[in-house]
């Protein structure tokens, strides 16, 4: 779930060698004091199961490699972060916290699974629940894997009754709401999304004859340039700017073509109507370009 990775390389290496559990731990020090701003060898002995010895060497080495991140309050008897601190690992991202915090409020994972120790009350928008069968998420994954295609009744919203299709799948895609496999369907003759919860069974497998390198549009990736609604207010224009991290008023998306229109639509630009400024709040910049890429 970490990617356990200094942002400057040379400490590692001016320091000597640090083991991966080590260093596991390590960025967990790093983690609580720049999230809870303090630490406490207990913390660490709670949640790796090391000893009360092992805990102060963590946290000595943590303080040879990072001096001024943590300081030891006496009366308190814990550490607590520095005035100057500078988070060594990529945990200390805003986005890294986030999305654990989310996962966790979800359900996604257990607590004890991430670094978070205290953490605020956090409310999410719930959404309908969408069953998928496990056996026909591992029988995609292993044909996936494999090399094969699988011959399987699909549920479409373009037709009342079931089919039989034979895909090929090489990829899974996941639209912000649902889970979509990417495959090459034998009977349209193109790659297309298929939505997994819709796949009814599974009645075979066959050698494949189509890779994802024959997936065009899964390969083509596509730059979206969004900028504040011209209609705005300059002082609406900056609140944008702020929203979606604007530099320069602008900023830069990067999406799959095969993917695109579910970002569009995300994003309240899949129509061609024109809405209210305030109810549309960002525009394409390059939108003349980004039609090209446009399919369906």
């Amino acid at each position: 779930m970490y990617s356990s990775s200094f942002h400057t390389p040379s400490i590692r290496a001016g320091s000597g060698p640090i083991k991966w559990v080590q260093e596991r731990r390590l960025e967990f020090i790093d983690f609580r004091l720049r999230w809870d701003g303090r630490l406490n060898r207990s913390d660490l002995i709670d949640f790796f199961g090391v000893s009360t010895p092992q805990a102060s060497l963590d946290i000595a080495r943590y303080s040879e490699l990072a001096p001024n991140n943590l300081v030891y309050d006496r009366s308190a008897r814990v550490y607590l972060a520095g005035l100057n601190f500078k988070p060594l690992f990529v945990t200390g991202n805003s986005s890294r916290y986030l999305n654990d915090l989310l996962a966790t409020a979800c359900g996604l994972v257990e607590h004890q699974a991430n670094f978070i120790g205290w953490h605020p009350s956090v409310a999410t928008v719930p959404t309908p629940g969408r069953a998928m069968s496990a056996a026909t998420l591992a029988a995609l994954l292993k044909a996936m894997r494999e090399g094969h295609a699988l011959r399987l009744v699909y549920q479409s919203m373009t037709s009342p009754e079931p089919s039989e299709r034979l895909l090929s799948p090489h990829a899974l895609a996941h639209d912000g709401f649902r889970w979509h496999v990417r495959a090459f369907c034998h009977l349209r003759h193109q790659f297309r999304d298929f939505v997994i919860a819709r796949i009814l069974s599974i009645t075979g497998t066959e050698l494949a004859n189509v890779t994802a390198e024959h997936d065009e549009e899964w390969l083509t990736q596509v730059k979206l340039v969004l900028v504040p609604h011209p209609g705005l207010s300059e002082g609406h224009r900056r609140v944008i700017e702020l929203d979606y991290g604007m530099d320069n008023g602008e900023v830069v998306l990067e999406c799959r073509q095969a993917l695109l229109f579910y970002l569009l639509k995300h994003l309240g630009l899949e129509g061609g109507g024109v809405a209210r400024p305030e109810a549309q709040q960002i525009v394409l910049k390059n939108a003349e370009e980004v039609a090209r890429f446009r399919t369906g």
